[in-house]
């Protein structure tokens, strides 16, 4: 199995660039894609769409604000979708963190804390059965 991480912006990278380095250590292969809910929705409904089919068992998700994209996935797959709120803007992350945790019924989306992309990466790991290395 593999993960799929996306980010709403290039500047969102760096926050969940350390899932990527849990992931691999425990040899699970990962992507990181930036593919924005609101400035490409096609293209992340498509990816989130076709995330099963390419193999990805979870999919991971950054943002920041509104923090859109891991609602928006979550809406467009079956897979488990976890939220990492990115510190950013006035209020530093606070308004990314309710807007991930206050989903509809129906449209689940784990959330860890603020900009704490290696637990979304173990969080992964453990719904996909893999022991963390180390």
């Amino acid at each position: 199995m593999k993960v799929l991480i996306l980010v709403g912006s290039e500047s969102d990278r760096p926050t969940l660039e350390p899932a990527l380095e849990v992931l691999r250590e425990s040899g699970v292969e990962a992507h990181l894609q930036v593919s924005s809910a609101h400035r490409q929705p096609e293209q992340t409904a498509e990816l989130a769409r076709t995330a099963k089919e390419k193999g990805y068992g979870v999919i991971i998700c950054g943002a920041g604000l509104s923090a859109a994209l891991p609602g928006f996935v979550a809406s467009r797959t079956d897979l488990p979708v976890i939220g990492v709120p990115v510190p950013s803007g006035p209020l530093a992350g606070i308004d990314a963190l309710l807007s991930t945790v206050q989903m509809p019924a129906g449209v689940p989306v784990a959330c860890v804390g603020i900009g704490n992309a290696k637990n979304a990466a173990h969080l992964a790991l453990r719904i996909l059965g893999v022991r963390a290395a180390g």
